[in-house]
């Protein structure tokens, strides 16, 4: 390859930038009209706009994306994380447009893509398994079926996805059904695809996970554990390598069983076999990601192996750089830093960055997405950077963390980093009385935090336009006053209920996804009103007394922080 479309943005975009270049490859990023201004744009060789609109319309376009990539005479496609990466479609599609296709072959993500077909083959090589559905089911009533059969709690998930999307937890079956619609739901908008399937889900287990690369020469490489346990919404916020506080037979055991997985599917390229290990030690198959993972730099940093060039090198019908599982050398944690508030349950709270400064020194990386002056757009994920931090000892590396933390400042969006500030402080998480996090404990154990102190919007006085010419984007800046009478569609509506003890107000900024009940309803006091969707995330917004409910925005609004959503009579 000599030129790669990088066909995602933000963080990883640029993660994938800065390997092409070291790779000697240049670098074309695409981007939306929401993400004109991210900073993945200015370190890439070249930048081609998607236009605007949601994820569907831009970063999900397979045909956009294919004919920026034959403008920009791109030899070579990287999907990175999310979006269209786990896709066996656009795999093909880019193979089909005769482009060096950089992950594993469309028949091995369709087989191991589908969660179903996946733990078929975790099965056939003996990989421990609980229990699931046969298949994708078919509707809310399926799935309640499922659960009266196999028990309670079940894990609905996307058949077709991963990062934590699409999946939710019933606990109670009275839930099950409305779960089940909220995951197909989020699993078409983040993959565009919303089959579900369920299995038993394991109480309070740890997540440990397999970093796994395979060449076309026959080379299954297993390059050690992480553990993940530390999420909310089932998405990952803190992550380590080598996973700790598990037997050497466990650490074989997944090893193995990745390795005989990855064989077995064909499987090329970078990625992730997942297990749940719960608090009695069993191990059970959770899924294969067949992609790049967020949290690959922990790897890196304690096998001394660049995960993203050895995919270019596979890509390029290269041999992996290593011929066995690497010696382990210190320990790394990973913080992913989120523009969300932890002490308003992780709501996401995009908008403008005002300062953001990062910290250095002994054992510190930082892949950021973003920096002083940048946008986060309420359309995408809220990652904005992730702060790795490597010691000789898990203990050396604990310490480097709370000092890392300490000197981590941004401003402007709420961030999770006073949650990574406390956790590092947690017994739980340290270990002193053994190691009792797991992937619910944010939720049912964690004390909590105070939530952050709410930040206004600003008043922006430059509009920045965008223009193309010959590949690379070129800025022009105009005062904002000569705009202040021309209407913009895409602007959320601002109207804040201030004062108002009858309005519904949204509790994030985002698009009024649906009403649960009609205009004119009567109401109770903490029922469930209306869905909101930011960042990938639903958030639910409740009422706060009891009355009839009159809806001020439709369906499909995009609207801010404390807008008024409604009134209860």
């Amino acid at each position: 390859m000599k030129k790669l479309l990088i066909a995602n943005r933000g963080e990883i975009a640029i993660r994938i930038a800065r390997a092409a270049r070291d790779y000697g490859v240049a670098s074309i990023a695409v981007y939306s009209d929401a993400d004109a201004g991210s900073l993945h744009i200015e370190l890439a060789d070249e930048a081609f706009a998607l236009g605007a609109g949601r994820p569907v319309d831009t970063y999900l376009n397979i045909e956009k994306i294919l004919e920026v990539a034959q403008r920009a005479e791109a030899d070579a496609v990287h999907p990175g994380y999310g979006f269209l990466s786990e896709r066996a479609e656009f795999a093909q599609a880019v193979i089909d447009a005769g482009l060096i296709w950089v992950g594993p072959a469309p028949h091995v993500i369709r087989a191991l893509g589908d969660k179903v077909e996946a733990r078929r083959i975790a099965a056939k090589v003996g990989a421990p398994l609980v229990k699931g559905s046969d298949g994708p089911l078919a509707s809310g009533a399926e799935a309640v079926a499922f659960a009266k059969q196999a028990g309670l709690p079940i894990a609905i998930k996307a058949a077709f996805g991963g990062g934590g999307r699409g999946m939710k937890v019933a606990w109670k079956l009275d839930e099950v059904a409305e779960l089940f619609e909220s995951a197909v739901r989020e699993a078409t908008e983040a993959f565009g695809r919303g089959e579900c399937y369920a299995e038993q889900f394991l109480d309070k287990p740890r997540h440990i996970e397999a970093q796994v690369i395979a060449d076309t020469h026959g080379n299954t490489i297993v390059l050690g554990t992480r553990d993940c346990s530390l999420q909310r919404r089932n998405q990952k916020l803190v992550e380590e390598a080598p996973a700790p506080f598990i037997t050497e037979g466990q650490r074989t055991r997944i090893h193995d069983a990745a390795r005989m997985i990855c064989a077995e599917a064909g499987y090329t390229n970078a990625g992730t076999v997942e297990f749940l290990l719960s608090g009695n030690g069993v191990i059970s198959f959770l899924e294969v990601n067949t992609r790049l993972q967020v949290e690959h730099p922990v790897t890196e940093e304690t096998t001394g192996v660049d995960i993203v060039i050895e995919q270019l090198r596979i890509a390029d019908g290269l041999p992996v750089s290593v011929s066995e599982t690497p010696p382990i050398r210190g320990h790394a944690f990973e913080f992913r830093i989120n523009a969300e508030d932890p002490g308003r349950g992780f709501l996401p709270t995009p908008g403008l960055v005002k300062r953001f400064r990062a910290p250095a020194g002994p054992g510190i990386r930082v892949d950021a997405g973003v920096e002083t002056g940048s946008e986060i757009p309420g359309l995408y994920d809220s990652m904005m950077a992730k702060l790795i931090v490597t010691g000789a000892t898990r203990e050396e590396a604990l310490v480097r963390a709370r000092r890392a933390l300490a000197e981590f400042q941004i401003e402007g969006v709420q961030s999770v980093i006073p949650f990574h500030r406390a956790v590092v402080e947690e017994r739980d998480f340290t270990g002193e009385d053994g190691f009792n996090v797991y992937t619910t404990w944010i939720e049912t154990a964690f004390r909590g935090i105070e939530p952050a102190p709410r930040v206004d919007p600003i008043e922006v006085g430059i509009i920045k336009s965008f223009i193309e010419i010959d590949g690379k984007r070129h800025v022009i800046g105009l005062p904002a006053t000569i705009f202040s009478n021309v209407a913009n569609p895409n602007t959320a509506v601002q109207s804040a209920a201030v004062g108002n003890t009858n309005a519904v107000t949204a509790p994030i900024p985002g698009t009024l996804q649906r009403w649960l009940v009609e205009d004119g309803a009567q109401v109770s006091d903490g029922e469930t009103v209306a869905v909101i969707e930011a960042m990938k995330m639903e958030t639910r917004v409740q009422a706060h007394k009891k009355g009839r409910l009159r809806v001020s925005e439709q369906a499909g609004t995009m609207v801010a922080l404390g807008a008024e959503l409604g009134t209860i009579e």
